[in-house]
Formats: C-alpha cells, structure tokens, sequence
C-alpha cells in the first residue's frame, strides 16, 4: 500500500459594506473587526472546498 498525504481546504466567504477613504483604509477596518471577532465566518459562509493528495515519499530506511 502506498500512503498519501490528503489536504482538506475549505473556504468561507463574507462581504461587509463599510466606509472608508480608500480601499486600503476598507480592508484594514474589515481586518481588524474581524480580527475582533465582529465578522464571524461559519457553516452559513461556507462556498466550497478543494481536496488534494500527494504521494507520500519514502524514507531511504524503506527504500532497503
């Protein structure tokens, strides 16, 4: 049997309207309340998921 390495992402997604003087000053505001834990990403966000394997190399032990 050969072993793999299984990578499960999920994605969440929100949008939030906010006022600010650019774009940058936007994101830094949106940052920080969710850094703060006012915009809370949950099951309801939930947009996709992506899952990948790799082959899981060998040690040189196993290769003797």
């Amino acid at each position: 049997m050969k072993t793999y390495e299984v990578t499960i992402t999920e994605t969440l997604q929100k949008t939030v309207e906010i006022e600010a003087s650019c774009h940058a000053e936007a994101e830094d505001l949106v940052r920080t309340a969710w850094e703060n834990g006012v915009h809370v990403l949950d099951a309801d966000t939930f947009i996709g998921v992506d899952i990948k394997s790799v082959l899981k190399p060998r040690s040189r032990d196993h290769e003797r």
